[in-house]
């Protein structure tokens, strides 16, 4: 999918566009707390935060497939 076109809901990777699975997000739309988010034990190397659309950076989260590269 091409950067110009993928979704700008927090819910969704900012690199596939697919759902994010973010437990942060789940929590901050439900009100439900949640388990601590499986990105907060995952390392995010700089070549794919670099792949990161500017209005995306601290936005939306990485999907774990993205993540796994």
């Amino acid at each position: 999918m091409p950067e110009s076109s993928l979704p700008s809901d927090t819910t969704r990777c900012p690199l596939c566009g697919q759902a994010n699975v973010c437990a942060a997000e789940a929590e901050h739309i439900t009100g439900v707390p949640q388990e601590p988010c499986w990105c907060l034990s995952v390392p995010f190397d700089d070549a794919l935060l670099s792949r990161l659309p500017p209005q995306s950076v601290g936005v939306a989260c990485i999907c774990a497939r993205c993540a796994a590269g």
